[in-house]
């Protein structure tokens, strides 16, 4: 089926084929009837199967001309760099279309935002939470109007503690309304809220060969330490031929400017950081110029990376695993895409063996373990993290996971019961830590 049996109108077929679009991905052709029914859709795709244009394609069809000054369409996501990525997609759209497109976020002077949502009016408002309601509580924004409500990746939403401020949006609402929520996983917590919210909602699921798990070669090598990690990533690197354009995940902010500190002496001008402590012209500097390919190393933490869509990357190379396995899907995703085939790199160190239990359970069959090339030197300087003060496991000696049985098996069974438990896990841990203010 192509976009036009599904029945866009054409002036979203003009910009399609514009963008070189002709064929819609699965979770696309399964939402666009739905969405366009008026049902309430509830869709769980994987990133890199086309989830955006998946609620944009089918609102912005049905969307009419309008003078009226305030949105009828809402799209809430959890960054700022998914604001910008969103309203890009969105306009891309609305080549041949008059359509007001505004977007919002934190980290911008609110006074400077509210001059500019009630400027000329808009039909679709994106933002995160907090800044959308902040702006909403002064009725420079009115949401008296809304007709759809689209939540984008939710699950990093709720964890990241946002609820608060999703209910105080939803309050403001008509009582007459659509909700497409997306998301890469059901949680507790989100089948709560969409219990709480939504009407019946259809589920829509890109079944497992639709993801992109299978076309990635994943290498996996098992490191003594951080700084050893370090110095393997310093040689793959230096092979530039094979190591184009490469997205390197942190586990956190401290690791991402550590390491962006140590590799930039070796690759002057080639590489970028971002992470949520970086101002905002510095993240979106970054993203455009490793889009642009002026640099060919980004290293970023998992929040801020979380839902940008970047074209062409030869690397996913995860320093250290996520603390949920099924982000690892959500990482290599961003390679291997548009019918290519991906590459993937996972550094393993011995306290982080329990977690790639539970990766190579969901990884698929395309996975390899590898040696450490020789000569690598093995570090005996340990990250704060990694001293047996705060971990009294044999931390500097590689791992033999192959010798370690199923031991994991019970742990991962106690993980994931952890997890399910909604704001008892990792989300209730940054609930309490933060505001939730984007």
């Amino acid at each position: 089926m192509n976009f036009a049996e599904l029945r866009v109108s054409t002036p979203l077929l003009n910009a399609l084929e514009d963008m070189e679009f002709v064929y819609p991905t699965p979770i696309q052709q399964k939402c666009f009837r739905r969405i366009t029914a008026g049902s309430d859709v509830v869709g769980i795709a994987q990133t890199g199967t086309g989830k955006t244009f998946a609620y944009l394609l089918p609102v912005i069809n049905q969307l009419e001309f309008s003078t009226q000054k305030h949105p009828r369409v809402i799209i809430i996501v959890p960054t700022r760099e998914l604001v910008i990525q969103v309203k890009q997609e969105a306009e891309k759209l609305c080549k041949y279309k008059n359509v007001r497109i505004k977007g919002v976020f934190g980290g911008a002077n609110i006074n400077t935002q509210k001059e500019y949502v009630y400027e000329g009016g808009a039909d679709i408002i994106i933002g995160t939470p907090g800044r959308l309601y902040d702006i909403a509580v002064t009725g420079v924004l009115r949401l008296n109007s809304i007709k759809k409500v689209i939540i984008d990746e939710v699950d990093e939403m709720l964890s990241l503690g946002f609820r608060p401020q999703l209910e105080q949006i939803f309050e403001m609402l008509p009582s007459k309304r659509q909700h497409l929520m997306f998301s890469s996983t059901l949680s507790e917590e989100v089948n709560n809220f969409i219990d709480t919210y939504f009407n019946k909602p259809e589920k829509v699921e890109v079944d497992e060969q639709s993801t992109p798990v299978g076309k990635i070669a994943q290498k996996i090598y098992f490191v003594p330490n951080f700084n050893t990690k370090l110095e393997l990533l310093k040689v793959l690197l230096a092979n530039k031929e094979e190591f184009v354009k490469n997205l390197v995940f942190v586990a956190s902010k401290k690791h991402a400017d550590y390491l962006y500190e140590k590799l930039a002496a070796d690759f002057p001008e080639e590489i970028g950081v971002i992470h949520s402590n970086k101002s905002q012209n510095f993240r979106f500097n970054a993203i455009k110029n490793f889009e642009k390919g002026k640099i060919r190393i980004l290293v970023a933490t998992d929040v801020v990376a979380r839902g940008l869509d970047f074209s062409d990357i030869s690397h996913v190379i995860n320093i250290s695993p996520p603390e949920i396995a099924a982000d690892y899907i959500h990482r290599i995703g961003r390679t291997g895409r548009a019918d290519k085939e991906g590459n993937s790199v996972m550094m393993i160190s011995s306290y982080e063996s329990e977690i790639y239990g539970e990766i190579k359970q969901i990884a698929g069959t395309n996975i390899t373990e590898e040696p450490l090339p020789s000569g690598i030197p093995v570090s005996g300087i340990l990250m704060e993290e990694e001293k047996p003060a705060n971990n009294q496991k044999a931390i500097n000696k590689t791992p033999d996971i192959k010798k370690s049985g199923g031991a994991y098996h019970e742990k991962s069974e106690k993980r994931r019961k952890t997890n399910s438990g909604g704001l008892k896990s990792k989300a209730k841990r940054k609930y309490v830590k933060r505001s939730g203010k984007s």
